[in-house]
Formats: C-alpha cells, sequence, structure tokens
C-alpha cells in the first residue's frame, strides 16, 4: 500500500473529523480510509488514534505524528507548487462557486474567455446561493454576495467585486396586465415574488400577496420575468441581455437592501497558478485601469484589489474610497472593512 497516501489520509481524517468526511475529500471509501490508517498503524507500531463506531481521539503519539506529517505534506505541496509553475502555464480544475443569477449574466462570457486563454485548465463552475465550505467541499473559489460584512467566513481572503443592490422589477406583459404600483402603499394591490434572506419591501410599503416563495435568486429573476407577480432582483439583472427588454424596475427611487458582491479564496503561501491566473484574468478584465495600494494585515503586505475606474462587464466601477485605503478584506486577520456609501 502506498504509505504517502496513507499518510495523508491520515490528516484528512483528523483534520475533518471523521473517516466519513475524509473518504468524501479523496473521494474513495469510508473501508479504505479505514484500511489505510491501519497500514500506518500497523508500519509504526502503534496507536494513532483512539475509536470506536461514532468518534475518535489522537493518542499522545498520534498527535506528535500528526503534527509533523501535516508539516512534511504542506513543504511537498508547495515543492510541487513551485515545479509546477516554472513553465508558467496554468493546468488542473478549477471549482468555482457563484451566486445565481451571475449565471445569466457575463460571467459566463468571462469563463469562455479564460478557457481560451488557458486551455489546460477546466472551470467547474456551480451556481448556487447556499454558502459553500470552500475548504470541505474542495473548491478553489467563490463569487459570494455578502450582505453583511460580519459574515463572511473567517480565515479566507475576500476581494471586493462591487456593490450589489435589489430593486423591484416586474415583467412588460404583469404591467399591462396589473399597472404599476406609484407607492410603496399600492404594493398591496399586487403579487409578489418573494426572495428569502432579502428585505423585499421599501420602506412604507404593506405586505402584498405572496404568489411565490424562492430559495434563490435566479428563481425570482425568471418567475418575475415570467409575470407571476412584482420581485427583488440585483439590479445589474435589469442591464442583461438576456432580461433588459423584458423587465422593467418599479419604485426605483426606493432601492432595496445592499450588498457587495466578493470573491473569496484560501490563504496559501504558494497559490496554485490556476487560481492566481484567475484571479489575475478577472481583475484585468474588469478594471483596463487601475489604482493600486497596500494594505498591511498581520505584520504583511498584500496588493489590494485593482479598483474599476470605468463601468465594465460586471456592472457600475467600484471606486476607491481614498488613496491607500484598498477594499483588501482579510476575514479572520483582519475584521472586513465596509464601503463607505
Amino acid at each position: 500500500m502506498d504509505t504517502l497516501s496513507s499518510i495523508n489520509t491520515f490528516r484528512q481524517v483528523v483534520e475533518s473529523g471523521s473517516f466519513n468526511a475524509a473518504a468524501e475529500r479523496l473521494e474513495i471509501s469510508p473501508a479504505t480510509v479505514s484500511k489505510r490508517i491501519m497500514h500506518v498503524e500497523q508500519r509504526l507500531g502503534v496507536r494513532l488514534l483512539n475509536r470506536n463506531t461514532r468518534k475518535f481521539s489522537l493518542t499522545d503519539p498520534g498527535r506528535l505524528y500528526f503534527e509533523r506529517c501535516k508539516t512534511i505534506l504542506e513543504e511537498l505541496q508547495a515543492t510541487e507548487f513551485e515545479l509546477g509553475s516554472l513553465d508558467g502555464a496554468p493546468r488542473g480544475t478549477l471549482r468555482i462557486t457563484s451566486p445565481s443569477f451571475t449565471a445569466a449574466g457575463q460571467l459566463t462570457l468571462l469563463l469562455a474567455e479564460y478557457g481560451r486563454r488557458f486551455p489546460e485548465v477546466l472551470v467547474d463552475v456551480s451556481f448556487e446561493d447556499r454558502l459553500v465550505d470552500l475548504v470541505e467541499e474542495g473548491y478553489d473559489l467563490a463569487l459570494r454576495l455578502v450582505l453583511k460584512e460580519e459574515t463572511l467566513s473567517q480565515g479566507l481572503i475576500a476581494r471586493a467585486i462591487r456593490r450589489e443592490t435589489f430593486q423591484l422589477a416586474a415583467s412588460r406583459p404583469y404591467v399591462e396586465r396589473r399597472g404599476l404600483p406609484h407607492s410603496p402603499a399600492e404594493l398591496a394591490q399586487h403579487d409578489f415574488v418573494a426572495l428569502r434572506d432579502v428585505t423585499s419591501l421599501p420602506e412604507g410599503a404593506v405586505s402584498p400577496r405572496i404568489a411565490l416563495c424562492c430559495r434563490s435568486t435566479a428563481a425570482v429573476v425568471n418567475a418575475v420575468a415570467a409575470g407571476i407577480g412584482i420581485g427583488p432582483v440585483p439590479a445589474v439583472v435589469l442591464e442583461e441581455p438576456l432580461f433588459r427588454d423584458i423587465l422593467i424596475p418599479v419604485l426605483a427611487e426606493c432601492p432595496l437592501q445592499k450588498g457587495t458582491l466578493y470573491i473569496v479564496y484560501m490563504h496559501r503561501k504558494f497559490m496554485p497558478r490556476k487560481v492566481s491566473s484567475f484571479l489575475d484574468f478577472l481583475f484585468e478584465s474588469l478594471s483596463p485601469h487601475t489604482v493600486r495600494t497596500v494594505t498591511r494585515t498581520v505584520g504583511e503586505q498584500h496588493p489590494s484589489v485593482p479598483l474599476r475606474s470605468s463601468p465594465s462587464k460586471f456592472g457600475p466601477a467600484l471606486r476607491s474610497p481614498s488613496a491607500g485605503k484598498g477594499p483588501l478584506a482579510y476575514a479572520g486577520s483582519e475584521r472586513a472593512r465596509p464601503f463607505p456609501p
């Protein structure tokens, strides 16, 4: 049996907290995980884990072995990253998760262009609105719509892309049938498509009849476009070619909840070329004219996000609040700073 694979399996068991979770990470069966752990213990002649059918704990030799193995595996991974980047060609599978509403936008065009530029990288993208655990589920990057800055995951780097505002909208056929409300109070006379976890009504509105309640932003956008009722959609969707001739803003003077779209990734000393190349490509595509600043965090220097000084494929530009303050937020080492209004 491969000793290195067995050592890595031991590490995954300890870090994930269970044999089943380690099996999912490694894409092997729980029985194989058990065999690999037994292989390591038999080779060393010591018990590394005290375990029963429900849980396990590290023995003293197991704790020492885990710390040493972790260091060795990280050094090996760093060496492989260095060697893999010698020819400068990104390769491998890049796993990305993104909010559902971005599936109909310009992100897909950017992904297509990235694929043409880096043909050895396979982009595996999932459009969904749930909060994905990058480490647990094996994702490299996440585009994440954040309504409250304190909800940014700890231990990850979050780089702001743009502000995101929700706006009430309706389809043209719906408006022809039912007319437009001219005040928040008149929403009570209309059918409504609600979105969970988003403030769906402007101040002063009387609760309308809920015709449909959705768990994803994309579902709300499509339901509104189908004429089911009025609903909250990201304002940028109103500019998308697929919807701009169908959807019209409702009570445009009463915007709803505001948030920020971030790109989130794990803080690695040796970032894989497939990840760094995508980040470089993304911000290059967003901003032909950039402002570069530096934010100090826990004694280190990190370049901030290049800020867009003009509109781009991702919507209205996000401008720098002031010189020397970039939108780079290190969740866990420094609380994410909200942008001024």
